[in-house]
């Protein structure tokens, strides 16, 4: 079985609040936050690291009573040299991106090593079915909706067939979506057969955030269940 997460992307928010508005999300009901780490080579953009996620994790305490599952998105052009990093910092998935590597395998190895969950994601351009040899071996599938590098982007509804066969062939895998995503396109989405969904402006820059979360969460719900997912 599988069940409808959100996960609102950190970039979106304002970060003179960080620790704040993240408290806001997951008081509202997120159940991730989505840290996207990009440094400046696999993407033309430079976010966050190691540091973000150490602060973060001293608000949202393991032995707490809401420790919230940091979803830490690898938008680097070496993805095996930061799993130390991300572990000891306080990172629970790590997702790279299958294009950013030559042995995808190793990379996993690695991942799993250090304790975390294992995330692979394919940019627009990149087949889904080039997780099929190594989906065994992972926890989450990220389907990009958008371009990796920024936040804001349009939806790109002409990825959802991936979503589609990615639900079909392995039903009780976790699929993500990220880019664009709001109460406009989760339909799209959650028809596909997505359960993870990232949603960064849509979350953050709404008046009401928890109404967002609440109506994302209650589309993939409906379709998982009709999917008898859940």
């Amino acid at each position: 079985m599988v069940k409808p997460i959100i996960s609102p992307s950190i970039l979106a928010s304002d970060f003179a609040n960080l620790g704040c508005q993240c408290k806001k999300v997951v008081d509202d009901g997120a159940e991730w936050l989505h840290i996207d780490v990009m440094d400046g080579h696999f993407v033309p953009n430079i976010s966050f690291g190691a540091p973000i996620i150490t602060s973060l994790r001293k608000v949202f305490p393991r032995d707490g009573p809401n420790p919230v599952f940091f979803d830490c998105h690898m938008m680097v052009a070496d993805p095996e040299r930061w799993v130390k990093d991300v572990a000891e910092a306080g990172g629970d998935g790590y997702t790279f991106h299958f294009e950013a590597t030559n042995d995808p395998l190793k990379v996993i190895k690695t991942i799993k090593e250090h304790g975390l969950k294992v995330g692979v994601a394919v940019k627009p351009g990149t087949p889904v079915e080039s997780l099929f040899p190594i989906i065994e071996h992972i926890d989450l599938g990220l389907v990009m909706t958008v371009e990796p590098g920024f936040g804001g982007q349009k939806f790109m509804p002409d990825m959802m067939p991936k979503v589609k066969l990615l639900r079909e062939k392995y039903p009780h895998l976790n699929i993500q979506v990220d880019g664009g995503l709001g109460k406009e396109t989760i339909d799209a989405a959650a028809t596909a057969g997505a359960n993870v969904i990232v949603a960064g402006t849509s979350v953050f820059k709404a008046d009401i955030p928890k109404d967002v979360i609440d109506h994302l969460k209650s589309e993939v719900y409906k379709n998982l269940e009709s999917k008898g997912l859940v």
